[in-house]
């Protein structure tokens, strides 16, 4: 295996040794304007054998290839790994077994990425505000085997609370699964909302039982150079989370030479 690319984030939270993950982000692939580099989504235009090229460079720092998902912005959660003739209609996969990669695409929806202190268990949600509000957090959250204040969760980069503007049937929507959730929206000039992604998984981690939550500073809209978005550009490409379990028996290291 290969070193990740040293843009790609690895996630800073306290999970167990052998808890591997990683976001990509647009560097290191082979994708032109204005999928460039490393678009990974081979639904949104760009040239297949593109796609191709740059999924197998992601393959490289990989145990195995992803469980690759058919995101539909709902709730339903698979178990990763289980073989299908193409990718499941899906926006959440768990995993107990090493070396099997869940894994998201995201240009603005928010990846929730999970696991248990001891390292039995991974998960992966994708969380657009549809999904969120679908219930995919707290699907994802009882389709794991191991109690909700075991967990721990790393929100990846998404759309931010200064670039999300809404119109009030998102808030509405919010406001009926919980008042609380009005904390997430701040009025908009224009008299829509602006929306606090981030925010709201928090809330909603919270319900599910999980108290344990990290990242969700990195706003996808306001860093062209870095990351893809979807609110931003309209054509663009998507980024991968990933999550896996290691044999804790076996030595793991991604420290080889890194793709450039």
């Amino acid at each position: 295996m290969n070193a990740p690319h040293p843009d790609w984030i690895r996630p800073e939270w306290p999970a167990p040794v052998h808890v591997q993950a990683l976001i990509t982000t647009r560097a290191g692939g082979l994708s032109q304007a204005p999928y460039a580099s490393l678009n990974l989504g081979t639904h949104v235009g760009d040239d297949p054998q593109q796609v191709a090229a740059n999924r197998a460079r992601l393959n490289q720092v990989l145990p195995q290839a992803p469980y690759w998902l058919h995101q539909v912005h709902g709730h339903q959660v698979v178990v990763a790994g289980t073989p299908t003739a193409e990718p499941p209609p899906a926006d959440a996969s768990i995993s107990t077994r090493a070396n099997t990669v869940c894994v998201v695409m995201v240009a603005d929806c928010l990846p929730i990425l999970l696991c248990d202190r001891r390292g039995t268990c991974v998960g992966i949600a994708h969380a657009g505000w549809r999904g969120l509000a679908s219930g995919v957090v707290a699907q994802t959250v009882a389709a794991l085997p191991a109690s909700p204040n075991e967990l721990l969760a790393y929100l990846g980069p998404c759309i931010g609370p200064n670039a999300f503007e809404v119109g009030d049937e998102v808030r509405q929507a919010y406001l009926t699964l919980d008042p609380q959730h009005a904390t997430a929206f701040r009025p908009h000039p224009s008299g829509r909302w602006w929306c606090d992604l981030p925010n709201l998984a928090r809330q909603v981690l919270h319900h599910s039982g999980v108290s344990a939550i990290y990242g969700g500073q990195d706003c996808t809209v306001s860093d062209p150079e870095r990351f893809f978005s979807y609110r931003r550009n309209g054509v663009t490409g998507r980024m991968a989370a990933l999550i896996w379990l290691t044999d804790p028996s076996a030595q793991h290291t991604m420290d080889s030479p890194s793709l450039t």
